[in-house]
């Protein structure tokens, strides 16, 4: 991890690093030497690291910050990987695996719950969901900070967003209003099933257009995903081959690909004034991005009117001025909601609403060509409840369990967000015990959760049934967090969940989804971004009886 981290700085800025560390190890050497000759008390709270009594083989764990005093007995320090000084562990953070992988694997050494040092920055891990629901639910609010990130501050234009803005009142006024402008979409509306169903007939036909050939399925997926979006936010649909529906998809897989490579900058922020390549992408897509928003912004300004809101800007724009532009949260003395919130909103809407349905669902389907007995199942239940002379709606959903637990598996074996975005704990705290100091970033390994092995049996295999209890109804384990929880719970959720049931639904009651003949099936080990990607693979598909056009 830190060759590669390292790869993207200029020569001259590594050597100026591996100085400044050998200076501050000599200088560390030479304060112990002094210390050595003064009558001391013991050592500093906060002061560096003393050896730890973790399960640790090879370098001894280090204890972080001082333990905060709380009631109850004295915890032990929680085991740290060893450290260096402007580096900290990020030496011991090598050997190619992506962190989630890595995290997973350091549990066997280090316990579910450990830390380690990103440069300066004193960092600890969730590897379990105990801990979890602590940091997400039972002290929720305790960690609902976000770090200060160089990457995150540009994308959002310094945290006019929801998922990166830090917790605040106005934040929570902001999240409010967006999630009052999305149930204009919800399950009590066919608005959103409608949007889908039409996206889903250009699907069907372009996918069905291929015949029996082999075609990677994800460009017409993203496609239509992105479409969907579209809709929903701007109230804009397109056709294949419209070029501002390409400038969508161009900007925001721009975004995804360079975001993913700005973790020195984000570790070293001064870094930012050097030449960087990803960093200069990224500022020329959020151009890209934000003057396509904008004019989008400007005309639903021009048109906006008394009557209900017709798409995800309009229905901000209206929450917005209420009684006046800038309205303010109640209690605050911030800035109240300007257009910058209105407008990251919306880019945020394509960053995570296009990103996560699209992947998931190609995860799922890369996973029915491994098992197409799964899929045969989800059909059948289809045929038994829905059938073949019309589409399948959103009422259907309560009738079609079975697909319901082939999502959730899908999103549970190949979690999109395999670690969350990151938490800060906005005062002192605890997790498990341990005391936390204000200022501790926490990161939460969804993918050890959902691949813990004493509450997954065989989590490595893909089975649906995990999810259905023993009269064949839902049934959710507490362990299973595919959108996280408490007050930084995913705001779109309901949406997704949704989206996912409809187009898949009708994805399988439309065509039959098989490997092409002579080719592999998928490669399952996924690619590391912004999110966790399949590698690209082929699929052959065929319509099933009366879908032979693929829309009625």
């Amino acid at each position: 991890m830190l060759s590669a981290l390292l790869s993207s700085a200029p020569p001259p800025l590594v050597l100026f690093l591996l100085f400044i560390v050998v200076l501050l190890v000599l200088f560390s050497r030479w304060s112990g030497q002094e210390a050595k000759h003064q009558n001391s008390s013991g050592p500093v709270r906060g002061s560096s690291p003393v050896q730890g009594s973790g399960p640790v083989r090879g370098p001894g764990p280090v204890q972080g910050p001082g333990p905060v005093r709380g009631p109850g007995p004295v915890q032990e320090p929680v085991p740290c990987l060893p450290r260096l000084p402007v580096l900290g562990s990020l030496p011991w953070l090598g050997g190619g695996l992506p962190p989630h992988l890595l995290f997973t694997r350091l549990t066997y050494r280090y316990g579910p719950l450990f830390a380690l040092y990103l440069g300066p920055h004193y960092t600890l891990v969730v590897n379990n969901h105990q801990h979890a629901r602590e940091v997400l639910l039972q002290r929720g609010k305790d960690f609902a900070g976000r770090p200060d990130m160089v990457t995150t501050n540009l994308l959002t234009r310094g945290g006019k967003d929801i998922a990166f803005s830090d917790y605040s009142p106005l934040w929570r006024f902001h999240r409010r209003l967006v999630h009052n402008s999305f149930t204009l979409f919800g399950e009590g509306t066919s608005r959103l099933q409608d949007i889908v169903l039409s996206a889903v007939d250009g699907l069907c036909v372009e996918l069905l257009s291929h015949g029996s050939r082999g075609f990677d399925p994800s460009a017409a997926i993203t496609r239509a995903v992105t479409n969907v979006v579209c809709t929903l936010v701007f109230s804009s649909s397109y056709g294949p081959g419209d070029r501002e529906l390409q400038e969508v998809i161009s900007y925001n897989n721009g975004i995804v690909e360079t975001i993913a490579r700005g973790g020195l900058v984000d570790i070293y922020p001064w870094m930012k004034v050097f030449p960087n390549r990803s960093l200069s992408k990224l500022k020329e897509c959020i151009t890209v991005r934000d003057r396509l928003l904008t004019r989008k912004l400007e005309e639903h300004k021009a048109a906006l009117g008394d009557g209900d809101p017709r798409d995800l800007l309009e229905a901000l724009l209206k929450g917005q001025t209420g009684s006046g532009r800038g309205q303010r949260s109640h209690g605050s003395t911030e800035e109240g909601i300007t257009d910058d919130h209105v407008l990251m909103t919306a880019a945020e809407a394509f960053g995570a609403g296009v990103e996560t349905t699209s992947t998931t669902l190609l995860w799922i389907l890369a996973y029915l060509l491994h098992h197409p007995e799964v899929q045969e199942r989800v059909q059948r239940e289809l045929g038994e409840n829905v059938g073949g002379d019309r589409a399948v709606s959103v009422s259907d959903r309560g009738r079609l369990p079975y697909l319901d637990c082939v999502i959730n598996e899908g999103m549970r074996i190949r979690p999109v967000s395999p670690v969350l975005i990151p938490h800060t704990a906005m005062s002192d705290s605890s997790i498990g015990g341990h005391a936390v100091r204000r200022g501790t970033r926490v990161l939460v390994n969804m993918w050890s959760i959902h691949h813990d092995p004493r509450f997954w049996d065989k989590p490595d295999l893909f089975n649906p049934d995990r999810f259905l209890d023993d009269k064949g109804q839902r049934a959710a384990p507490t362990c299973f967090l595919p959108f996280g929880a408490g007050p930084r719970v995913c705001v779109g959720e309901s949406l997704a969940r949704l989206e996912l049931f409809l187009f898949l639904s009708s994805l399988l009651q439309r065509m039959s989804f098989r490997l092409p003949d002579g080719a592999s099936p998928p490669n399952l080990q996924g690619r590391l971004g912004v999110v966790l990607q399949p590698l690209p693979y082929k699929a052959a598909v065929s319509p099933r009886p009366g879908w032979e056009g693929g829309a009625k």
